[in-house]
């Protein structure tokens, strides 16, 4: 006799609002730091600029991919789109690395042949930008813990953030010091910066897209877990992957002594899953291994 489940959970929290909002602020706040960048003669504005303009194709990847998580499964997508909001991770963060080496490019060659900028026009437009880009973050934050389709969003709009603080120095120093190099140096330490903290995402959602066990989830814990269930002696084919951002599913099967006469014990099993281990899709199989004894007391190991 043999038994399978599937527990699904809800549909994730809904960042249409958020998304709306980031990717007009931010399309905004591009044209105007695009323009002033060129008036002004400034690196760090233009640098920002492209890299704003990268991160609004970013979030809207982002919220497409979210809406295909929406998308009900059909006989030709069993799992319907959710691998899409792990991709979208994934490009996202390669975005930003390439606009990262970019800039970080750009500036050295800047710095090799420092120009004149205007400091309090750099100023006022970069602070601007901290306010934007810093209230597009916000937005995402909730999200971020949990959903990393999300926290690339909310990465991305820390990042600008993290730019425009650095563009307002570049000018406050500019105007106390006269220092030419200023602005492509302050350029050049924000790509470092956040190159570094992006390679966490690129790493993680590369993990996932060739369905990697999540890292939030303890693959020894699990075992052990169905291991020490009553009547399990064995636990084989067992398979942990992320079936979107915010997903993720197991499949198990379990050697038992005696199968249980109902479903009870598949739904606490289940359940248990998803509240200890946060694996909301767990198919389990059982069977009756003709090598247990008649009585299992303590749980064999694979």
């Amino acid at each position: 006799m043999a038994h399978d489940h599937d527990q699904h959970a809800h549909n994730p929290r809904q960042f249409n609002r958020a998304f709306a909002i980031g990717i007009v602020l931010n399309l905004a706040f591009v044209v105007t730091e695009a323009f002033y960048g060129w008036q002004v003669n400034s690196l760090a504005l233009l640098a920002d600029a492209g890299h704003n303009l990268s991160d609004v194709g970013g979030l809207i990847l982002a919220w497409a991919a979210m809406a295909a998580t929406r998308l009900q499964p059909n006989d030709r997508h069993t799992y319907g789109w959710r691998r899409g909001s792990i991709l979208a991770s994934f490009i996202n963060a390669l975005i930003l690395l390439v606009a990262m080496g970019s800039l970080g490019w750009e500036s050295i060659q800047r710095l090799q042949a420092p120009v004149a900028i205007v400091g309090e026009t750099v100023m006022l437009v970069a602070a601007v930008g901290v306010l934007v880009n810093s209230i597009t973050a916000w937005l995402f934050f909730s999200g971020s813990r949990s959903d990393l389709n999300l926290r690339g969003a909310f990465l991305h709009m820390a990042a600008d953030a993290l730019v425009s603080i650095g563009v307002v120095l570049a000018g406050a120093l500019y105007l106390w010091q006269g220092w030419g190099w200023i602005d492509p140096l302050v350029s050049l330490a924000i790509a470092i910066v956040i190159v570094l903290g992006t390679w966490s995402l690129f790493r993680q959602s590369l993990h996932l897209l060739f369905d990697g066990v999540p890292e939030q989830v303890d693959l020894p814990a699990v075992r052990q877990y169905l291991l020490g269930q009553a009547n399990v002696c064995d636990v084989h084919d067992l398979h942990v992957w992320a079936m979107s951002t915010a997903d993720v599913a197991l499949t198990a099967h379990m050697a038992m002594t005696a199968l249980p006469e109902d479903d009870e014990f598949l739904q606490a099993v289940a359940r248990e899953l998803h509240e200890r281990f946060g694996i909301a899709h767990a198919t389990l199989q059982l069977e009756r291994d003709p090598g247990c004894p008649l009585s299992c007391s303590t749980p064999r190991v694979p």
